[in-house]
């Protein structure tokens, strides 16, 4: 197991600006480099202006030609859930402008791979595509544009990934990480730049004078609950921009103007429409629509997402509940044996490697980014696993720890060992990469290498950051509910966790794995906590008296009463 240790944030001085909020609210804000009002924005009209983006002019100027000629579009996606929400968004929204002849094809990860490779340029062509639009991919996809183009097909690539060193050659790119890109929130998930390019191309129609009774202008905040949910599954930064969209679509869901398939998506995770959070879209929606990809077609989550009524939207959301179901059975059975392959080698703690690369023949290709997820947060290291592939290759996926930008490793190795790496890509915490199944051993030895020149041992200690103490009076379902309006939470805005000494004055496991205790404050008041998924060969242990915890606030909902109860993220025993 990794070892770790409890951090209090650094708390600038704080700015007068957020001297109107909580005085904890003013610290947690303050900690995560918050000075003004504005960094808090949460209205629409607050998003950077899509004027801002690079290339936004020649891209609606080459929609508003394929919409005066009736072009056949075919969208290009992904098959995780930026790539699910970003192709029906952009599917819905053409199609609210009065484009006849949109489709969308996904590419299996199992036969295609990524994005918008030869082979889906040529299925695209083959379906009569005049006009290609990449969401959520494209910026690396050189021979893929350059196939559609010499068949006369126009391009319009929007992505959000980091280019390499050449662009595809498209009729026009949208992507605020392109060179010269003035866009200053580099963060757009793939669904918020097709959100964008629905916008820019709305304003450029009004422009035109195109909408009248006929033809009324779309409105594109219905699509904002697809735009939330793929922003906050794909773990993009939740800057201020961010965090006004992913704010905007909460707010539609909880006032009940959900699409149908994401109230379906709600229903079948046992959620409330009126009460989603963020957390929800990433550990309870979010799972169910990308095991869609990782075990079988993305259509079937796009199909969800796009369902016209509730009761198909159940129908495939009752589908996917089953695929996530499945993956976690797959995952859980390929982590058992990878605990069992690490313990085989008899490693002690110190003696663990610096990166873990795992491999086993039978294990799936769609699960190996979680599993290495899962020993990432087990171990504090990186971790690359990898799957059998076709002809003779391996499918590998990372997934990396602060400190460490995996893609960069990559691409280190890939430079000192030409070939030994056939095809990668990614960002700074996950990557995916090709290799020879019969170089894996030097696969290994070589990553291993390049590694420890940047590796510490102080990289591999986990760091829990906190907020401090919480007072005694903040401990309520009020200041719970504070909280949760002040978010939201997410990644690169971290939800806050607090830290506190308590007594037990009950303890036992529910489910024999989850934790549940009676905690008394140095105050006398009594709280309820949990721990999920608790060690169960250290607690319950009745000679314990007094703990300190790192604990999120939360409120249980149980049977229409509210109670606080806390979370707990990490305990220690003091005795």
């Amino acid at each position: 197991m990794s070892s770790k240790t409890i951090q209090r944030r650094d708390v600038p001085s704080i700015s007068p600006e957020l001297q109107q909020f909580h005085p904890v609210l003013q610290r947690i804000y303050a900690s995560r480099g918050i000075a003004q009002q504005l960094q808090l924005a949460r209205s629409a009209a607050q998003l950077v202006p899509f004027s801002e983006l690079k290339g936004i002019d020649a891209a609606v100027r080459l929609l508003q030609q394929a919409l005066e000629n009736q072009l056949r579009i075919v969208i290009v996606g992904d098959f995780d859930a930026d790539g699910a929400t970003s192709t029906a968004t952009l599917l819905s929204g053409l199609k609210a402008f009065g484009f006849r002849h949109v489709e969308y094809l996904v590419p299996n990860r199992f036969e295609y791979g990524y994005g918008l490779s030869v082979e889906m340029a040529e299925l695209a062509v083959g379906q009569g595509a005049e006009l290609i639009i990449t969401v959520d991919n494209g910026i690396s996809a050189l021979e893929g544009v350059a196939l559609a183009k010499r068949m006369g097909v126009k391009v319009l690539v929007t992505d959000h990934h980091l280019p390499g060193a050449e662009l595809p050659d498209a009729d026009a790119i949208v992507n605020p990480n392109q060179p010269d890109c003035p866009f200053p929130s580099k963060q757009l998930a793939g669904v918020g730049v097709a959100f964008y390019l629905l916008m820019a191309f709305r304003a450029y129609l009004r422009e035109l004078g195109h909408f009248n009774s006929e033809q009324p202008e779309p409105n594109l905040a219905e699509l904002l609950d697809l735009v939330a949910l793929g922003t906050v599954a794909d773990v993009v930064p939740l800057d201020t921009n961010n965090r006004i969209l992913v704010h905007q679509g909460l707010q539609r869901i909880r006032s009940g103007k959900a699409r149908p398939g994401v109230q379906a998506l709600i229903d079948v995770a046992n959620r409330k429409a009126e009460k989603l959070t963020a957390q929800d879209f990433g550990f309870a929606l979010a799972p169910r629509l990308n095991a869609a990809g990782r075990l079988d077609d993305m259509s079937l989550g796009i199909s969800c997402l796009l369902a016209p009524d509730l009761p198909r939207a159940r129908m495939y959301a009752a589908e996917l509940d089953g695929l996530n179901q499945e993956r976690r059975e797959i995952e859980a059975g390929m982590q058992q044996e990878a605990l069992a392959s690490l313990q085989r080698l008899s490693f002690a703690q110190e003696q663990l490697p610096d990166v873990l690369c795992l491999y086993q023949s039978d294990w799936h290709q769609g699960v190996i980014g979680i599993l290495a997820g899962r020993i990432k947060e087990q171990f504090h290291r990186p971790v690359l696993v990898f799957a059998k592939g076709d002809e003779g290759e391996l499918k590998g996926s990372a997934r990396s720890i602060p400190g460490l930008h995996i893609r960069d490793l990559l691409d280190e190795v890939s430079t000192q060992y030409p070939g030994l790496i056939k095809k990668f890509g990614g960002h700074a915490m996950a990557a995916g990469l090709t290799i020879a199944e019969d170089r894996f051993d030097t696969f290994k030895l070589a990553l291993g290498f390049v590694a420890k020149k940047y590796i510490t041992p102080e990289l591999l200690t986990a760091v829990l950051y906190t907020d401090g103490d919480l007072p005694g009076d903040c401990l309520s379902v009020a200041f719970a509910q504070l909280l949760q309006q002040a978010g939201p939470w997410g990644q690169a805005f971290p939800e806050p966790v607090f830290e506190g000494d308590f007594l037990i004055r009950q303890q036992r496991l529910i489910a024999d794995k989850h934790l549940k205790l009676m905690l008394e404050t140095a105050t006398g008041q009594l709280v309820d906590a949990i721990w999920f998924n608790a060690d169960n060969k250290a607690w319950p242990d009745a000679n314990v008296k007094m703990i300190r915890l790192a604990y999120q606030l939360d409120i249980n909902d149980y049977r229409d009463q509210q109670s606080v109860q806390l979370l707990i993220r990490h305990i220690e025993k003091l005795g």
